[in-house]
């Protein structure tokens, strides 16, 4: 498969396993609603940021929708000079993305095309996006021609050519520009990947407009068709009692009744055989007949199926997504944000995205699963949290939401007052419901000599420790009642520290010892034993069937 260079690759293609671990701190007074609704809202660099979720949330999250910067090089500023807009500014150069490119990519930094550094901010990013997509998950993401083909490029190398499900063709404008000298630009694309050869399916529509499909077709051959007795209703027109052999309705809707029937209770009490143009085979009629779809017949026999499975029968989204979809424009997302925000004279985004258009992907990757989990690490106006919101609200789902977002005053002023009022009710719009943590990366997990910080809790290095020995989230969140984090693959990991089993001394109860062992929750098979030091001797290991590993030495970095 071709793969995509650029100035800066060697750099960043490894750098998502570089970044440390950060705590997440939640702060009461910007949370909103339900405690328990498991919706996060986090303050901070996406990059640092998912890698501090990673190890609650790798393998869980059923779809991501993301809407990164275009790179269009546009690069906006007010009278004094100023940048506005948000920090990924779309020429890729705000000095946030400047200094982490000067740290990461060195010296090569300066030779960097605006592409070149789009490439190097994207690259990670999706590395780690991949991380958190469950096996039947997808990742959706918002893009225009300028980067089109290098992030198709990109998310080949990423997720793999194979696991390209679609590109999608957004109409974003109800007309172009009339000023534009070469053309009118009225569409956009967002692109869709899944994270593995299972089979990922999307919802687009229903499968039947109608709730009843007719049977009779023109453009079919004709054919007999064998109906037994009691299974066809008599529709308007068919009163109780005989009915002769004949031919009823006309030209190639035209059907034969072979045999005389007689109605009874509503029903065509007799067996018959019948001959027109039927879209339908006698087994695929006996099928559906088992399976309890309802024929019913008129009085030209014109037959109409109400099918066994019409309700779980869909179609797959069209590669065109319009307002023929439900789906708005950017003058509908800019108008649902002033609705929203009254009291702002300018809004903070130029190019918003309208709340159906995700809510429609949201709806195509959540659809058979009501309790999914969405993420978002470019959340800017918290458009995603939104569309989670309203499509739970629709059809009664339990979804949740992740939300990530850089600048502090957007995320605190825009993001999160945007959630909180979809969910409290704005203007004449009825409240969501729901509710979400707000949250802000901590300190890393170790510090600058790789010892681990004196204010790390049992709970935040179990979850670690869990998620880079097996690369799965932790079962549930540690107590500190137990060293036993949980069982992977018939493995046992046990983590002894801050005394979790009651010894407090400096050391007492985080050294492996036959008094330690002697009280751990038994497993019948291997066990994994992080800890600060191990007393007992290599035999006794191996009779144990026990792996010790050294904390924080041993601690992988994934």
């Amino acid at each position: 498969m071709p793969t995509l260079e650029w100035i800066g690759k060697k750099a960043v293609v490894n750098h998502h396993r570089e970044v440390p671990f950060r705590l997440l701190q939640c702060d009461p007074a910007l949370s909103v609603g339900e405690a328990d609704s498991g919706n996060l809202l986090v303050q901070g660099d996406n990059l640092e940021a998912l890698k501090a979720l990673l190890p609650y949330y790798a393998g869980k999250v059923k779809c991501i929708y993301i809407d990164p910067p275009y790179n269009t090089g546009v690069d906006e500023r007010d009278e004094q000079g100023n940048r506005t807009g948000w920090v990924y500014s779309d020429n890729v150069n705000s000095p946030e993305i400047r200094a982490w490119l000067h740290k990461v990519v060195g010296n090569e930094m300066e030779d960097l095309s605006r592409h070149d550094k789009w490439l190097c901010m994207m690259y990670p990013r999706l590395a780690l996006l991949r991380e958190f997509l469950s096996e039947d998950g997808a990742i959706f993401i918002s893009i225009d021609d300028i980067e089109l083909a290098s992030l198709l490029h990109l998310c080949d190398e990423v997720f793999g050519l194979a696991n390209r499900l679609a590109v999608f063709t957004w109409v974003r404008k109800k007309k172009g520009s009339n000023l534009s000298k070469e053309f009118r630009k009225i569409t956009e694309y967002i692109i869709c990947y899944k994270k593995s050869a299972t089979k990922t399916q999307l919802y687009g529509a229903p499968a039947y407009a109608q709730k009843e499909v007719p049977l009779l077709n023109r453009p079919n051959p004709v054919s007999r068709l064998t109906f037994p007795p009691g299974v066809v209703r008599a529709g308007r027109g068919l009163k109780e009692g005989p009915i002769k052999a004949g031919t009823f309705g006309e030209g190639e809707l035209q059907v034969e009744l072979e045999n005389d029937i007689y109605i009874r209770d509503g029903l065509i009490a007799s067996s018959f055989v019948i001959k027109g143009r039927f879209r339908w085979s006698q087994s695929t009629v006996d099928y559906e007949l088992e399976n309890g779809s309802v024929f019913t017949a008129s009085s030209t026999f014109r037959f109409n199926v109400a099918r066994f499975n019409q309700a779980s029968k869909f179609k797959a989204p069209s590669s065109l997504i319009s307002n023929d979809d439900g789906v708005g424009t950017n003058e509908d997302a800019t108008e649902e944000l002033r609705n929203i925000f009254t009291e702002l004279a300018k809004l903070p985004f130029d190019y918003p995205k309208p709340s159906s258009l995700i809510q429609y992907f949201v709806r195509a990757a959540t659809k058979d699963d009501l309790h999914a989990l969405v993420l978002d690490s470019f959340a800017g106006s918290g458009t995603t949290g939104h569309a989670v919101l309203a499509q739970n609200k629709a059809d009664g789902g339990k979804r949740r939401f992740i939300l990530i977002e850089m600048t502090p005053n957007i995320c605190r002023d825009v993001t999160a007052e945007r959630l909180k009022r979809v969910i409290e009710g704005y203007g004449d719009q009825e409240p969501l419901g729901g509710g979400f943590r707000y949250c802000t990366l901590g300190e890393p997990l170790f510090d600058e000599t790789g010892a681990i910080r004196d204010s790390v809790k049992f709970h935040e290095l179990a979850a670690h420790v869990f998620f880079t020995e097996t690369g799965s989230p932790i079962p549930k969140k540690a107590t500190g009642k137990t060293p036993l984090l949980g069982i992977h693959n018939g493995v046992a990991i046990y983590l002894l520290f801050n005394g979790v089993l009651g010894d407090k001394r400096p050391q007492g109860g985080n050294v492996l010892t036959r008094e330690v062992l002697a009280g751990l929750p038994p497993h019948d098979g291997p066990k994994v034993i992080y800890g600060e030091s191990c007393r007992l001797g290599a035999a006794r290991l191996r009779q144990e069937s026990i792996t010790f590993k050294q904390v924080p030495y041993d601690i992988q970095v994934r």
